[in-house]
């Protein structure tokens, strides 16, 4: 077997270039209602508070930056005048300036931290309230509404609530140190004169529009340059976050991918993804090259360019070295104020890239949630609840239909699966679920469950009726085995004694002294250990309805067997609906639910496994 990797197909190509040109939008107004609910909520106080604080030590920091350009001043003019007496005495003076600045600047940084963990950890929580509300993460795969959900709740919202910080704090910074030193330098720069055209012309304050037209020139060709990064940065998180998931999937599966001897697909997909990482990243490069070069070269002659303006007035006599120092520290402290923009290009790309990956999350999450509602003039499958504890499941007019994606919009269709049938389930009942794969014999437990709401019609619960759902291959939370076997339940709230007694019934007596072990259970067990622990599960939970979804076809005919009397004899009361292909199942339940094609042609296409076949659901007692 060649080990050289195969050349693959990827999913999801590169961004085209209108893609690339809209996530580069600033979306203001998407990206305002991301900040403010934070400092409207329950914890604004304290955010507000935190806030203030930090405020008002950044104004003590401008207090200082004031001081010290006013102690230049003295300082170099000592130095001029060979002042030894006042050298000695100003070098203390800047002891303890300095003290106090130190003292501002960690106190600053420290609370900001603060803060920005407060409202980060405020909207995680809004986030994942909103993601695992009405089972939106579910239907957000389902539908692949947006790509990588959860590095958009851990990353993003991370780069988001620490850019908007240091951003904003940034900004107001620049604000009162322009309104600070604007009036110093108006002072100290005074006037210039120049005849032009046979007029004398004098410009007041005239480092002072030197400042700002630098300033202004500056930005203009920052975000000219740099604008594209936006789309690059929003492109670059995708793509690392694409190639991160295939590395853990790669690591779950590992056992199957090492029995298909799979390493040369793997390998080559994995570079597939990570050369797109590469290939953004060099757009980075150059991008990030070109930006780079303006707001350093902008940086560095801005050392040089107010002692060039200022140099004439010097060398007239007009200004001492001292003036000369404070006017550069001045114009230095303007122009920087006025070069927010410039100097903050790139962490503002940056956190606005994170911030239109949060509204694309965000509107996702609200069109799952809306999709309990119509969809294109089709009512949705509604679940009710009878207000009788008593009585069965009654299914009134269900039809089933499957998402279908808009390749030019978001909008999502459906195309029918199973046309509307009727079915009632009284308690202690056992039915069967037959029929050809993909008719949709899981998409009506889906539909029994609450979380499929492509089709319509009425299903009828009995209230406080307790349900569980066993599929082919359950969820084992990463915990201890306690935790894995009374999901979604604690493990706690059930005794050892009880838990351990429940494995063994389920032929998991090798495990009954491994409750508090901490694992990766869906690894550690192979598929028929984790089936059994499913029915363990159920002896727990004591359901009133338990739906299995294929839930021992990794079992022996003998376990199998012994795992459905096991279900039998423990919850007589329960109803219990099955989905298996396997004929000794059917001895178990004494009614079927049958699918069947619509007529002849549809028969056929199923058998050739084509898509776009409708059912049609047979109740046979």
């Amino acid at each position: 077997m060649s080990s050289t990797p195969t050349s693959v197909t990827v999913p999801g190509p590169a961004v085209p270039a209108r893609a690339l040109k809209i996530q580069s939008r600033l979306r203001m107004s998407a990206t305002w209602a991301l900040i403010k609910p934070y400092w409207k909520s329950d914890d604004r106080l304290a955010g507000l508070g935190l806030l203030a604080l930090v405020v008002v030590l950044n104004l003590g920091i401008v207090y200082i930056n004031v001081l010290l350009n006013e102690w230049n001043r003295v300082f170099y003019n000592a130095l001029e005048q060979r002042d030894y007496a006042s050298f000695k005495v100003l070098l203390v003076r800047f002891s303890w300036i300095a003290a106090f600045f130190i003292v501002a600047a960690i106190s600053r940084q420290y609370y900001t931290m603060m803060l920005q963990m407060r409202w980060r950890t405020w909207m995680t929580g809004r986030f994942m309230g909103h993601w695992l509300g009405h089972q939106a993460y579910y239907r957000i795969e389902q539908t692949h509404a947006t790509d990588n959900p959860d590095q958009r709740i851990s990353d993003d919202l991370r780069q988001f609530t620490d850019g908007a910080l240091s951003l904003s704090l940034g900004l107001l910074n620049s604000v009162v140190t322009l309104l600070s030193f604007v009036g110093i330098l108006w002072t100290v720069s005074g006037p210039i004169s120049f005849a032009l055209g046979g007029t004398e012309w004098t410009i007041p304050g005239y480092m002072v529009w030197f400042a700002a037209g630098y300033a202004v020139i500056g930005s203009l060709v920052a975000h000219v340059v740099g604008r594209p990064l936006i789309g690059l940065n929003f492109q670059q998180e995708q793509y690392e976050a694409d190639f991160r998931f295939t590395l853990v999937r790669l690591r779950e599966n590992s056992e199957p991918v090492a029995l298909y001897r799979g390493e040369p697909t793997e390998q080559a997909g994995l570079r597939a993804r990570f050369d797109r990482i590469r290939a953004n990243w060099n757009q980075l490069m150059r991008y990030t090259r070109r930006l780079t070069f303006v707001s350093s070269g902008y940086a560095q002659f801005a050392i040089i360019f107010p002692i060039l303006v200022a140099a004439p007035r010097y060398f007239a006599g007009k200004m001492t070295l001292g003036g000369l120092m404070q006017t550069s520290s001045a114009f230095g402290q303007v122009q920087g104020a006025l070069s927010w923009f410039v100097d903050s290009y790139a962490t503002l790309v940056g956190w606005k890239a994170a911030a239109n990956r949060l509204i694309d999350f965000q509107e996702a999450i609200r069109i799952a949630e809306r999709q309990d509602e119509s969809l294109h003039g089709t009512r949705d499958i509604e679940v009710a609840h009878t207000g009788q504890p008593q009585g069965g499941i009654t299914v009134d007019g269900l039809a089933l239909a499957l998402p279908v994606r808009s390749a030019r919009s978001a909008a999502v269709g459906q195309r029918p699966l199973v046309s509307p049938f009727s079915l009632s389930v009284a308690p202690g009942e056992r039915w069967l679920v037959s029929g050809p794969s993909g008719c949709g014999k899981s998409v009506l437990f889906r539909a029994l469950a609450g979380i499929w709401p492509y089709g319509s019609g009425t299903v009828t619960m009995p209230e406080g009726a307790r349900m569980l759902f066993l599929p082919q291959r359950s969820y084992l939370p990463i915990g201890t085995l306690a935790d894995a076997l009374a999901y979604p339940d604690a493990g706690t709230e059930h005794s050892a004694e009880v838990l351990q007694a429940a494995l063994r019934q389920a032929r998991l007596a090798a495990l009954a002294d491994q409750l508090d072990v901490f694992d990766n259970w869906s690894l550690r067990l192979s598929p028929g250990e984790q089936q059994r622990l499913a029915f363990a599960r159920a002896l727990l939970q004591k359901p009133d309805y338990l739906f299995l979804d294929e839930a021992t076809s990794a079992l022996d005919e003998d376990t199998e067997g012994a795992m459905y009397r096991l279900m039998v004899e423990s919850l007589p009361r329960a109803a219990i609906i099955s989905i298996a292909h396997r004929s000794t199942v059917a001895a178990f339940h004494g009614k079927r639910l049958r699918y069947v094609p619509q007529d002849g042609e549809a028969a056929q296409a199923a058998q050739a496994g084509l898509p776009g076949v409708s059912y049609r659901v047979v109740c046979e007692a």
